[in-house]
């Protein structure tokens, strides 16, 4: 497995480069996009969506919009725009205390199996890691919200993996983790101009070779070429009852971005198409696809249909804007003057500072916590500290 990976931008043929700016949005609308179209397929198999819709081609709702999925990378964006590399299990626990655990909850009530057990950990009194603990600590969760990490780090994919695994010390363990880790990176590589082949390299280097989630996400590549059906045999748990474990619904994603090359269509649909978690599939492949081609690539009347967040999962998260949350990352990312260089080895110490908040909409500020956290926000024994190595095994199913 390679340590390191160089890229270079490969626009295609007479297409400029996206600039950063266009790449972040492209990124973060393309989860939401992915997240909508695939949200009617979710725990469908491929059969039963032929016989509903035909072959999906766009949107089969009258009123598309994007689910836990998006809420909750809208939730981990705006906390990252507010720490950046400063980002502690601390910040990501009080978050969660005083933006979810302690609020009422959407009709989602809290979203998967992971978040559920997180929440109910939480309100229990448990503090991170011991908060991810549960049963289900291997679920897609984290790669659904990972997006933002790979944004903010753009050209460091071991950056965003970073990040986002302390993000993910208050939800998920093992697998979970480096499912969050994969995608992190391999959106960090491709807004730096890498092409898909080096996007999938700077995923598989930033986690374990021998884990559950590195093979299936290899298997799932390297059949890429024959088509979804081909990527879906390789990888989906024949009779496992739930579409959510992050082995799989990771390698489906990258699987989809392969077989399309990077074009954004096809990528999200191919996902979309396969079924299975098909909403955490297609948002994962569409926010790759999004950072590779930017938000140009995304057909105009799909980005048109996503608005703000509804709050139908995280109340607290209703009014933000995908969109909004891709200009914090941008602003708040550190200033790059050298040609990205993407590696697996420990990045440099970020130079940067994040500029003073100059917010179009107050609900964006309002959401960020203060420094102390405050009330349920209070931290116990976890603020500040490094999290735990995380070394889950294929076991756990």
């Amino acid at each position: 497995m390679p340590s390191v990976v160089c890229a270079t931008s490969v626009p295609l043929p007479d297409e400029p480069a996206p600039a950063p700016r266009e790449r972040a949005r492209g990124a973060l609308l393309g989860l939401a996009v992915g997240d909508a179209l695939g949200a009617p397929a979710e725990n469908m198999k491929p059969s039963e969506i032929r016989a509903r819709w035909g072959r999906i081609t766009g949107y089969v709702t009258d009123n598309p919009a994007g689910t836990d999925d998006t809420e909750y990378a809208i939730f981990s964006g705006l906390l990252l725009a507010r720490h950046g590399s400063a980002l502690t299990p601390g910040h990501v626990e009080a978050a969660w205390h005083e933006w979810i655990a302690s609020r009422a909850e959407g009709p989602f009530r809290g979203a998967g199996f992971s978040e559920r057990g997180t929440l109910e950990n939480l309100r229990r009194g448990l503090a991170a890691p011991i908060s991810a603990q549960h049963r289900h600590a291997w679920s897609d969760g984290l790669a659904m919200r990972a997006a933002p990490f790979g944004v903010f780090a753009a050209g460091r994919p071991a950056e965003a993996a970073r990040l986002v695994a302390i993000d993910g010390s208050v939800s998920h363990e093992g697998e979970g983790i480096y499912g969050g880790q994969a995608v992190a990176a391999g959106v960090a590589a491709a807004m730096a101009g890498a092409p898909p082949t080096a996007v999938v390299a700077a995923a598989l280097a930033v986690i374990p070779d021998d884990s559950w989630t590195a093979r299936s996400l290899r298997r799932a590549v390297s059949v890429a070429h024959r088509g979804e059906r081909a990527v879906r045999s390789a990888v989906v748990i024949g009779g496992y009852p739930w579409t959510d474990l992050a082995p799989e619904a990771v390698a489906l994603a990258f699987g989809a971005y392969a077989a399309a090359d990077g074009d954004f269509r096809d990528a999200v649909l191919t996902a979309v198409n396969m079924g299975r978690d098909a909403d955490t599939t297609a948002a994962v492949a569409g926010a790759l696809a999004g950072a590779t081609r930017g938000e140009a690539a995304i057909p105009p009347e799909w980005g048109a249909a996503i608005g703000p967040a509804r709050g139908s999962c995280l109340p607290s998260m209703a009014g933000q804007h995908v969109l909004e949350v891709a200009e914090r990352l941008t602003r708040t990312a550190p200033t790059r003057t050298a040609p990205a260089e993407l590696t697996g080895t420990a990045p440099a110490e970020l130079t940067g500072t994040a500029p003073a908040e100059t917010e179009r909409h107050s609900s964006a500020s309002a959401f960020l916590p203060n420094e102390s956290g405050g009330g349920r926000a209070r931290l116990r024994g976890s603020g500040g500290r490094t999290p735990l190595r995380v070394t889950g095994s294929e076991g756990r199913r």
